[in-house]
């Protein structure tokens, strides 16, 4: 290695970026065992080794043993072994990558004094049922709730349990509106006369129950407005009420009345105009506003944005009617389709709102042409956080010509697409190796053509991110990483 090489401003994140490198020498894996700054993301590695896994166990450091509890690749004597460790977090971490986990290890989790233990087996779909179905009698109400919550398909037994749990947060979460994971369950029939009594989970209630005229006048005037909302919501409300519902004073009950597939359109509109006037026009409640009053204050704050994010079933089930629909979530749920013509989605890969072309992008990424993926591209600016996931992953694909092209474009995130062509000419990945932006330096970093001298200006990178990217890249010498590894006292 040259003598004048710059040294790294972030070793840290460089040796957080070579402890993943696929290329590390088995010997520099285990020399990295010495470190102690980062999250000990050398234990996260696929190809560690049983001798090297009980390296790491043998030396007892907190965030290697919780990297490695997180190491899906555990073999099962390990996972046995953490189960008993000392130390909550890392048996916590047992149980979140746990697809292939022994029964075993979570028959010795499953009565863990650490409530957060139990409440990730409460959660992990990868709990064995019968297991998982004893912490509906846990003490701890809250990992009972969340067994509720992101348990849905549990067995009616253990439903039952947990809907007529003592406490009201359990009961609530075991009949609710929203639960973790799909389908929502349906309640018992015998248990819905008390479930519906209840304030606790009426809300979660109403869309079960039938509605014959008492139950309807009293749930049309019940004060909270997620029980109106949910009566909104159900298939059999009568006509009559469903348009006292569309002019009721909380906006959430508006919008789901909005949802409905037999609203009159004349009235959606009306809807969509109120909601989005009275959002604007309604002043904050006051510093003695009951929490009663703040919650719906935030409801209809909320209710312009849940208008834009509603995803209808009954649109996309047929969706043409609604590709010119004058409402982005009627646009965004025409857009999940997956029988459209080719002209509809022609129309909604150029549609003036983002979320509407990234939803039709993704669900058909094969339709979209090169002119039309650029478009996408160029128009994408990171606006919210309903569409900041297009920039997480590499939906759209662009032939070497347009990526060749994009290495000299104005747009910073174009130029970071570039490094996209394995072939990527040497001169080119090595001009987006000093550009401007950190981004495209971050994709440049381990590109298999960047040239060496600028790959270990990368390491010397005044942005974190660039410096772990270019501690990863399989290029890197074995000479440079044994440099990183003495600048770094190991």
């Amino acid at each position: 290695m040259d003598a004048d090489t710059p040294i790294p401003v972030h070793i840290d994140k460089v040796m957080d970026g070579l402890a993943m490198n696929p290329a590390l020498p088995a010997s520099m894996v285990r020399r990295l065992f010495a470190w102690r700054r980062g999250g000990g993301n050398v234990a996260r590695r696929q190809d560690l080794t049983e001798d090297m896994i009980a390296e790491i166990i043998a030396i007892d450091d907190h965030w290697l043993l919780h990297s490695l509890a997180l190491n899906d690749r555990l073999p099962d004597r390990f996972r046995l072994g953490l189960a008993g460790h000392r130390d909550n977090a890392v048996r916590s971490a047992l149980v979140i990558h746990a697809a292939t986990a022994p029964r075993q290890m979570f028959e010795k989790l499953i009565d863990d004094p650490d409530p957060k233990v139990r409440e990730y087996l409460a959660k992990g779909d990868h709990t064995p049922p019968d297991l998982r179905g004893r912490l509906a009698a846990d003490p701890d109400p809250a990992i009972r709730a969340a067994l509720a919550k992101h348990w849905p398909q549990a067995p009616e037994s253990i439903r039952r349990i947990l809907l007529t749990d003592p406490e009201p947060g359990v009961r609530a979460a075991a009949c609710s509106t929203y639960f973790a994971r799909l389908p929502h369950p349906i309640p018992p029939s015998d248990l819905l006369p008390a479930l519906l009594a209840d304030p606790a989970t009426r809300a979660g209630a109403v869309i079960h129950v039938v509605l014959d005229a008492k139950t309807l006048r009293k749930l049309a005037e019940d004060p909270d407005s997620e029980v109106r909302a949910q009566l909104a919501r159900h298939p059999e409300l009568p006509p009559s009420v469903r348009d006292v519902l569309a002019v009721d004073p909380a906006l959430n009950v508006r919008v789901q009345v909005f949802a409905r597939p037999d609203t009159p359109e004349h009235v959606r509109a009306q809807i969509h105009a109120s909601v989005h006037e009275i959002a604007r026009s309604t002043a904050d409640p006051g510093p003695d506003a009951t929490d009663e009053a703040l919650l719906q204050s935030f409801r209809d704050d909320f209710a312009p944005t849940e208008l834009r994010i509603l995803r209808l079933d009954w649109v996309t089930a047929d969706p043409l009617p609604h590709i010119d629909s004058p409402y982005v979530g009627c646009r965004v749920s025409a857009a999940l389709g997956k029988t459209l013509p080719a002209g509809a989605v022609a129309r909604l890969l150029d549609d003036e709102e983002e979320m509407v072309r990234l939803t039709m992008a993704a669900g058909a990424p094969h339709l979209v042409d090169p002119a039309t993926a650029e478009s996408i591209e160029r128009r994408y600016r990171r606006r919210d956080k309903f569409t900041f996931w297009w920039d997480m992953k590499e939906v759209l694909t662009f032939p070497s010509e347009v990526l060749r092209r994009f290495a000299t474009d104005p747009e910073p995130r174009l130029r970071s697409f570039a490094p996209r062509d394995p072939n990527l000419p040497t001169e080119i990945a090595e001009k987006l190796a000093s550009d401007p932006e950190d981004r495209v330096r971050r994709a440049a970093a381990p590109h298999r053509n960047l040239p060496l001298p600028a790959l270990l200006r990368l390491l010397a990178d005044p942005s974190e991110r660039v410096a772990e990217a270019a501690g990863t890249s399989p290029f890197l010498p074995v000479a440079g990483m044994e440099r990183l590894l003495a600048l770094a006292d190991l």
